[in-house]
């Protein structure tokens, strides 16, 4: 028997197929997986793994940048809640947050946003880049390629362990991606591709970059706020797909900028950040409000999916559709109101009421709301996953930061159990 002595701040495991007991030490409301190699059946075996697909219940890491409590719908930012810094702390603040673990000081916050507007242009070769891509070219996909391809300009950003090289390619990225959102958008809308000249206003210039066709061009400041209310809440969300992908790579010491591209690769998957594309989807296919209770009986019998609703850590409302919902309504009031809100309305009402989204937990996520104000302001649906990029830069960049401060952290190598046929020989 296994003579380790219990604690209340361990796990006691009993193997049943050899009597041995165990003690796994608990720190963190968790053990390490790497605790269960410990248990053999015989002294040279391999020990016991831990079997957990798609990462349910596994944490890679440590952070101490965002925190999620699915169950009652709370979202921290380095210990702010959403609800307190959407519409009242502008976007790259959060970006500085984020990084730095403290809100800037105004004159904080004013030397990054200049030295964030100073890093903001790409080069030429990047421009020609994106006009050289079919027009119809799904804007993710060039996006893909302008980051992955803005690291052969910058051959020191392989110095990945170099802090002071880190807070460069941060600044540098957290520019250039709202410059090359816009530049995409120009050439998939058939505009004319090209710099559009900033003013040190994250926001504005990002609309600018978009739509600034004329001389003089001034967004709404309704529309800019709205912009940067949607930027913070899609800046970080702890460990999703693309940031794991982001961590995943970067452990590999790879570049920011690679690494960046594969984060934009992750989340370009509809079930990721495509997921509001499928939305508006959804609802065209509703098409009107009275045509809602044949769909939603059409999800219970699973003839369709419902889209826009759920979420892998969030069993309560996301606090970031509540948020959005709002900023909506305020883009609505210079828009005019998009035809689909009232089906989408109506799909809410019926879904938070009927049992059987209840019991499940099927509660509107962040992605039923956005996609309605980025139609709204006459953004092509591939567009939409583009911003969701622009503002998730900043919590890809903080969380590649954080892993490379990080000692326990060794490159990505998870195990795998083998289902395959034993050893066999072709030879007859």
């Amino acid at each position: 028997m296994n003579t380790t002595a219990v604690g209340s701040d361990t796990l006691s495991l009993v193997d049943n197929r050899t009597g041995q007991s165990y003690a796994v030490p608990i720190q963190d409301e968790a053990i390490r997986a790497i605790d269960l190699r410990q248990v053999r059946v015989k002294e040279d075996d391999f020990g016991l793994l831990s079997y957990d697909p798609a990462f349910l219940n596994t944490a890679s890491c440590k952070s101490a940048i965002t925190y999620i409590d699915g169950d009652v719908g709370v979202l921290l930012y380095r210990g702010y809640p959403i609800e307190e810094l959407a519409g009242e702390v502008h976007f790259l603040d959060i970006a500085y947050l984020l990084h730095h673990g403290e809100l800037p000081t105004p004159a904080q916050s004013k030397e990054w946003a200049a030295a964030v507007a100073r890093e903001s242009v790409v080069p030429d070769g990047i421009v020609n880049l994106i006009k050289s891509f079919p027009q119809d070219a799904h804007p993710m996909a060039v996006l893909i390629a302008a980051v992955s391809a803005l690291g052969a300009y910058y051959p020191e950003s392989k110095h990945v362990r170099d802090k002071a090289q880190q807070l460069k390619d941060f600044t540098r990225l957290q520019g250039q991606m709202r410059t090359l959102a816009g530049l995409i958008f120009r050439h998939h809308t058939g505009r004319k591709v090209e710099q559009a000249p900033v003013t040190g206003d994250y926001d504005v210039d990002f609309l600018v970059g978009l739509f600034g066709d004329e001389p003089g061009y001034k967004p709404d400041p309704a529309i800019v706020r709205a912009i940067d209310v949607l930027f913070v809440l899609h800046a970080d969300h702890e460990q999703n797909c693309s940031t794991n992908a982001v961590r995943a790579v970067g452990s590999a010491e790879t570049d920011p900028y690679s690494t960046m591209a594969a984060g934009i690769a992750a989340l370009y998957g509809p079930l990721h950040g495509g997921a509001n594309e499928a939305v508006l989807q959804q609802l065209r296919l509703i098409g009107t409000k009275d045509k809602v209770p044949e769909y939603v009986a059409g999800v219970k019998s699973g003839d369709h999916k419902l889209m826009g609703f759920g979420h892998r850590v969030y069993k309560n409302y996301d606090p970031r559709a509540r948020i959005i919902k709002g900023a909506a309504e305020e883009v609505f009031k210079v828009t005019g109101i998009n035809p689909l809100l009232e089906v989408a309305v109506a799909l809410e009402g019926v879904a938070l009421a009927d049992e059987y989204f209840i019991r499940r937990k099927l509660y509107p996520n962040v992605d039923f709301y956005s996609g309605l104000i980025y139609e709204a302001l006459g953004l092509p649906a591939g567009m939409f996953t583009v911003l969701f990029a622009v503002a998730r830069n900043a919590g890809w960049m903080s969380q590649y930061m954080e892993l490379m401060a990080d000692d326990e952290q060794k490159i990505a190598r998870p195990r795998q159990i083998y289902i395959g046929p034993e050893r066999r020989s072709h030879k007859s």
